[in-house]
């Protein structure tokens, strides 16, 4: 991870640039860190993969130990996840939302066309961030899992974002730059993509993100007309040829457009 800079970032879901905390920032990327790590981290290997001074680190660590949020060994000297985030976990979980909603629909999707089909929420132009998943049994499998994150703007969710996020192209542009693709497309056609999107409610990634692979994205819009989530199903590309674009296309929009009257939006 970069090491956190200390500037003004826009706000997620707001569409405002709010001014940073640091501590905040620092706290919430060590959460996240421990959150991923299969093993205990001492307190100087956190602070060198976040790019912290050490003694920062350690007193951010000690609030959140205090707080119940990391766990700490005391013959290790070690720090791991702690079950306090389970509790706020759950206050979260208990909520009925856009996962609960959208799990038949992916479960149904991956049955019926052997494909892996994702729920993802919007965090702004930043990111977004796996919410509900259902694995098809066939070859294609991705190293996706609830909670993964993935830039914004990235294969064809990143197109339904760009065309309903409702965010002004100079700065699309700018996260458009920073993306990494198998077979990164041309700037203008990507834009062209995007309008296309625009148009017919959906989107495909026919081998950009990853070669070999078809993506396809519809966005779904919660009590407003930007998008909060999108909807997406995976596919080696000569198997989605085979079921039709159109098809899990036609089939994905009308889902989206369920889940958006759901929760409220257009």
């Amino acid at each position: 991870m970069a090491a956190i800079r200390d500037e003004s970032v826009r706000g997620e879901g707001v569409g405002r640039r709010v001014r940073p905390v640091p501590a905040v920032t620092r706290a919430v990327a060590i959460l996240r860190l421990l959150g991923r790590s299969e093993e205990a981290l001492g307190v100087h290997a956190i602070a060198r993969a976040l790019t912290l001074i050490p003694s920062t680190c350690l007193h951010i660590l000690r609030v959140l130990v205090a707080e119940g949020l990391v766990a700490f060994d005391p013959e290790t000297k070690r720090y791991r996840a702690g079950a306090g985030l389970l509790t706020i976990a759950k206050g979260v979980l208990r909520r009925p939302g856009f996962a609960e909603l959208v799990q038949p629909d992916l479960d149904r999707l991956s049955r019926v066309h052997g494909v892996t089909a994702i729920g993802v929420e919007v965090v702004g132009l930043e990111h977004i961030v796996v919410v509900a998943i259902s694995r098809s049994d066939h070859a294609v499998r991705l190293h996706v899992d609830i909670g993964s994150r993935f830039p914004a703007l990235i294969s064809a969710s990143g197109r339904c974002i760009a065309a309903f996020g409702g965010h002004a192209w100079s700065a699309v542009e700018r996260h458009f730059r920073a993306l990494r693709w198998d077979r990164p497309p041309r700037r203008s056609a990507w834009r062209t993509e995007v309008e296309a999107t625009r148009v017919k409610g959906y989107a495909v990634d026919e081998g950009n993100y990853i070669k070999g692979v078809t993506v396809i994205a519809a966005p779904v819009g919660a009590g407003a007309e930007r998008v909060s989530h999108v909807v997406v199903v995976v596919g080696l590309t000569e198997q989605v040829r085979d079921i039709g674009v159109d098809r899990l296309a036609r089939e994905l929009s009308a889902t989206a457009r369920e889940l958006s009257a759901k929760l409220g939006g257009h």
